[in-house]
């Protein structure tokens, strides 16, 4: 039954109408997310900020998988440029020359210290922060992620400032790992301390977010018309807001007004994406969703990604393959065990052969990615591998003892050539949060003297 109010329980001066074309309006609103300043005429920007020498876009990306790896599989015995593959990491062969494989990369921000259990929440939460988290459901304290520190910096130069996806399709909330919430566990890139920037895991929606709805050859019209729409729900709504204005106490016209601040920003950032032109149709099909086979959506989702960097629609991404403590099982390859359940293996032989074999079922993805970056060509010429920094790890190095020194970590890409892969380097026991002050400094970022439990540089790289 329709419950009836009476004029008492709403302002004077605020009927129906203004309700529902404020809702209206609210609704549309979330759709300017993606209206963002486009890139494609970055080129002609003097700007010096994540561009090669060649004027190129410079791109990064984090990609992380779940519960570490085991060390003996992963690690390649030699070291400098004359090394073998390891076991894992035999897919990777044919791009052995775009890779560095990072040794000595730690990050104790994610040890237990006095906070016991919970290494899968702290190794996923703190991977791309540097920073301890706060033991708590309901109490969220993180840092913000070095993803986006970068689109601070760059991301006024593409129509999206980061990119964030996941493989995973669950989100669950509240308590996921021994007190800490699921909201660490879960994402990989954050805003503020309190606030993740949430991913999508289907594919459908994030292809339309880049490229706009419709089949190819329709994407760029079927958008401009959005806009034109979203155009006039902003107009609509400063003209509904300026006649409440005078009819509310002090109070309400604090709120109004801090609601027109958001309201103001949708509209400059409308204004730039109109100004800057439309983003590129890639002439592809849309994707179906979330397709059913596992395989097929880790590499659905990189050929967004790389679609996204070909159309330079963002140069920051990150991509959460799936969160660290995944039970999944991996029946295509033999393995219906869960991935966690075998990562705690206490030294039996075939728990560990099978944990191996997971690791390296994501390598073959990642290397994958790569051959998929390295056969598109950009604009200078490269390919847009030579153009990228692509790094691959995981917040937990042993997942039988959750230890979080000497991660599991591969930069790939050659940075626009300021990099030197096809290596394999130890570094001295180091934070990986210096690698990205590294990664920084060749995106233009030097002014960004220190993050996360950061000490420096890392020199070599």
């Amino acid at each position: 039954m329709t419950k009836k109010h009476n004029s008492m329980d709403r302002p004077a001066g605020f009927n129906r109408r203004h309700f529902l074309r404020g809702l209206g309006a609210c609704v549309a609103l979330p759709a300017f997310a993606s209206l963002v300043p486009s890139s494609l005429v970055a080129a002609a920007n003097a700007s010096k900020l994540a561009v090669t020498a060649t004027g190129a876009p410079l791109r990064s990306a984090f990609l992380y998988f779940p519960n570490g790896a085991i060390p003996s599989a992963w690690w390649p015995k030699q070291r400098g440029t004359d090394f073998e593959l390891s076991k894992t990491l035999q897919p990777l062969e044919s791009m052995r020359k775009q890779i560095q494989i990072m040794g000595g990369l730690d990050d104790h921000s994610a040890d237990p210290e006095a906070d016991g259990a919970g290494d899968h929440a702290r190794a996923n939460g703190t991977f791309l922060t540097g920073v301890r988290l706060k033991k708590s459901a309901t109490e969220i304290q993180a840092g913000i992620s070095i993803d986006q520190v970068f689109a601070r910096e760059i991301g006024h130069l593409t129509r999206f400032p980061s990119l964030e996806l996941t493989c995973e399709t669950e989100r669950p909330s509240g308590i996921c790992d021994s007190g800490y919430s699921c909201a660490y566990q879960y994402n990989l890139s954050w805003s503020s301390p309190s606030t993740p920037m949430t991913a999508e895991s289907n594919p459908r929606l994030v292809f339309e977010r880049l490229f706009g709805a419709g089949p190819p050859g329709q994407r760029v019209e079927n958008l401009r018309r959005r806009r034109l729409e979203q155009r006039s729900i902003l107009d609509f709504v400063l003209e509904d807001a300026r006649s409440m204005e005078k009819r509310l106490n002090h109070g309400d016209q604090a709120k109004l007004d801090q609601y027109l601040t958001g309201v103001r920003e949708l509209e400059l950032r409308l204004h730039k994406a109109e100004k800057l032109g439309e983003p590129k149709d890639p002439m592809t099909p849309t994707p179906d969703g979330v397709p059913a086979k596992h395989v097929e959506h880790v590499d659905m989702m990189f050929d967004i990604l790389t679609l996204a960097f070909q159309t330079d629609s963002t140069r920051v991404a990150t991509l959460l393959l799936a969160h660290d403590g995944s039970n999944r099982s991996f029946s295509d390859i033999g393995i219906p065990e869960g991935h966690h359940d075998l990562s705690h293996h206490f030294d039996d032989p075939e728990k560990i052969r099978k944990v191996a074999e997971i690791d390296l079922w994501y390598a073959k993805q990642f290397a994958s990615f790569l051959r998929k970056l390295d056969q598109v060509k950009d604009s200078d010429g490269h390919s847009l591998l030579h153009n990228s920094m692509i790094v691959y790890g995981s917040g937990n190095a042993d997942g039988n003892r959750h230890t979080h020194s000497n991660l599991p970590m591969i930069l790939a890409g050659a940075g626009g050539g300021t990099l030197t892969p096809g290596r394999h380097i130890k570094h001295p026991s180091v934070p990986s949060s210096n690698l990205f002050l590294s990664m920084g400094d060749r995106l233009g970022l030097q002014s960004i003297q220190r993050f996360g439990e950061s000490t420096g540089r890392l020199s070599d790289v």
